[in-house]
């Protein structure tokens, strides 16, 4: 797979050229005419940057200097270098491996340069070979040392590799989403049912960025068939470059990367730190607000890019790369993460462990909707040479585990990178420029081997409306773990709409928890397995007022026959009192219920103990006990018959009935 990563036009980052005759030649030759041609060559190779004629006009020379003297082995050196310049990776190799069989002796760094060719065209045997020749010679390049022992590695990796392949079909997108420009860098809602990617479109008046620039198109799926993609809100599309996007999971919230720098050449809120920024934007209903600068506890006069903000709506990864003077070090390039705190404010990031980033490039962040798998890619871990693409699992102990490399031929001698998973994890997606495609880079989808698929994610989606008016509304989602009380994700629903879409964990007991202020909270308790279907669920929310009509609290819990609170009560309770907190003239009753098993007194009994337990909760965070009454009621009023075990378990439950406001 030939793949490549682009960021903005205005900020690539590509990998060190081999170009590396850099310094005047030893020229070697027995014949003063091939030295003056080669003379000749030279000057016109350096003056050939960006001309094809230079470039021509120094192979003319070169090969004349090589007829009059065929032992010239500067001459075949010059000639890999023109051939590197032209793309012909195969030829360049001949003719220097021709000037070292020519005089072994010639240049000791040239074996680091031909085993680095060697590795890039795949030849891992040849690229060992020359690695352990230039390692033997004395007193050479610390540098070129450290990475001729790490071309070894990934050769042995390599060759192993290759005789365990993994199951690769790529499938191209199709016509909708691909043309004969370049698509890239894909992101997707939660559901997967809508994408939006990077387009790369002509431009005349950029004049300084090639008549060029990169704009966001999307598409959703209309019987599992994408639709024709279309531009992005201008609010969002500019004049200027948009690239590496990543929406939250419902789409409503966006972050990207612009490279306009500090000089605020957007004229609206745009203006950077750096050479290279995040941004983010929101949308409600159908419309896109302006974008706006994530700030200076992120974005800094290095170069931030590649966000990927995880389903949980709090932690955003990053790549940032590191100046060094006025230009990026290709080589201080890692993956950072930072998160959003109840204040709004993000978290000072963080760069990963040592056992993600490495001394070299990591890139291309995506963090599962699982919350537990990251894939990125690095040409720092053993790999197959260039950029690979890897995952990480999280450990119990809340460490990244070891960098597993997703294989050949999803990785190659090339670079790989640019990689998203969709949230059930059987396809991942990537921009290639292979053969068969609309042309330039496309996106395409392929069927993750089995080893490197992340732990299933479901996802939920609805309305969240007034119960009596029918009225849309905004309010705040908490997806919480039952068994730990803690949070897995917060969202909202869409102020205008009332959609909401968000992505659940599987094979967990959640709470579901839905606020907004001046309304009762809605609370239900689930489990999603991995063969279950996505949920569909509307939501209504009741307004804080007297009535004679319960909330039912479907989070409390309580071991049988017992009414000591279980610890998995706490999310739901403190709900509670946070409803009571911020509504300080609300009066409730808490009532207790039990089924109709055993006897009718000591149930009433129970149920009473229960309730109480609730109240004493409250008491002990800070609500006055004025505000508070509680009763039992035994089994006398059942939610459904007590036929089944699960009707009786309708009918346990404790219950909030506002008495005053």
């Amino acid at each position: 797979m030939k793949s490549y990563f682009f960021i903005l036009l205005s900020a690539v980052l590509t990998l060190s050229s081999c170009r590396t005759t850099a310094q005047s030649p030893v020229y070697g030759s027995k014949s003063k005419k091939a030295e003056e041609l080669f003379k000749k060559g030279y000057s016109a190779y350096r003056n050939s940057y960006g001309s094809e004629e230079k470039l021509e006009e120094a192979e003319d020379f070169i090969l004349k200097a090589i007829k009059k003297d065929p032992e010239f082995a500067a001459a075949y050196l010059m000639m890999g270098e023109i051939e590197i310049a032209k793309g012909d990776l195969t030829k360049a190799i001949e003719y220097k491996e021709q000037a070292l069989t020519i005089n072994p002796e010639y240049s000791k760094n040239e074996y680091f340069y031909l085993a680095r060719l060697l590795m890039r065209a795949g030849d891992y045997k040849k690229c060992k070979q020359n690695s352990l020749k230039f390692l033997r010679f004395k007193n050479t390049n610390e540098n070129f040392q450290s990475e001729a022992r790490q071309m070894i590695q990934n050769c042995d990796f390599a060759e192993e590799a290759i005789k365990s392949p993994v199951p690769f079909h790529p499938k191209n997108l199709g016509k909708n989403i691909n043309t004969d420009r370049a698509e890239y860098f894909p992101t997707f809602t939660g559901d997967g049912n809508t994408i939006l990617f990077t387009r790369r479109i002509l431009e005349p008046k950029a004049i300084r960025r090639g008549g060029q620039q990169e704009d966001f198109f999307t598409s959703s799926k209309e019987n599992e068939e994408w639709k024709e993609a279309t531009p992005l809100s201008n609010t969002i599309n500019s004049f200027f470059n948009e690239g590496a996007p990543t929406l939250s999971a419902d789409g409503n919230f966006l972050i990207f990367t612009s490279c306009q720098g500090s000089d605020g050449e957007y004229g609206d809120n745009r203006t950077g730190k750096g050479s290279c920024d995040l941004f983010y934007a929101r949308r409600i209903g159908d419309r896109w607000g302006k974008p706006r600068n994530l700030g200076s506890k992120i974005n800094t006069r290095h170069w931030e890019s590649q966000p990927c903000f995880s389903a949980d709506g709090r932690t955003l990864y990053f790549i940032r790369a590191i100046k060094s003077g006025r230009s990026l070090d290709p080589d201080n390039q890692d993956i950072y993460v930072t998160r959003l705190q109840n204040s709004g404010y993000w978290t000072e990031p963080e760069k990963l462990s040592s056992k993600i980033n490495t001394p070299l490039r990591e890139e291309s962040v995506f963090i599962h909707p699982d919350g537990q798998t990251l894939y990125f890619g690095s040409n720092g871990h053993p790999g197959m040479g260039g950029m690979d693409l890897y995952y990480s699992r999280l450990q119990e102990n809340g460490e990244w585990g070891t960098p597993v490399n997703l294989g050949y031929p999803i990785n190659t001698s090339g670079n790989e990178n640019s990689i998203v998973v969709s949230p059930d994890g059987t396809l991942a997606y990537f921009a290639s420029d292979r053969e068969g495609g609309f042309g330039d880079l496309d996106l395409y989808s392929f069927e993750l081997p089995e080893k490197a698929k992340p732990i299933y994610a479901s996802y939920m989606k609805g309305v969240v409306y007034d119960q009596e008016t029918q009225e849309k509304l905004s309010a705040t989602f908490e997806i919480i773990d039952i068994s730990t009380n803690e949070v897995l994700l917060v969202s909202h629903s869409d102020p205008v709409t009332g959609k909401f879409l968000v992505n659940i964990p599987t094979n967990k007991n959640l709470a579901i928890n839905v606020a907004k202020k001046g309304y009762f909270f809605y609370s239900k308790s689930f489990t999603v397995n991995s063969t279950k279907e996505p949920q569909n669920t509307d939501i209504p929310l009741s307004k804080i007022e007297v009535s004679d009509k319960p909330f039912v609290l479907e989070n409390i819990f309580f071991d049988v026959a017992k009414y000591n609170l279980k610890q998995e009560s706490r999310a739901e309770l403190d709900k509670l009192y946070e409803l009571m907190a911020q509504n300080e003239a609300v009066r409730i009753e808490i009532g207790g219920h039990t089924d109709s098993d055993g006897n009718a007194k000591q149930n009433q009994e129970l149920s009473e103990k229960r309730a109480k337990s609730v109240v004493n909760y409250l008491v002990l965070k800070g609500i006055d006990i004025s505000r508070l009454t509680y009763a039992g009621y035994g089994s006398s009023k059942p939610r459904a018959s007590n036929d089944s075990e699960k009707n009786k378990a309708l009918n346990r439950r404790t219950e909030v009935k506002i008495i005053g406001n």
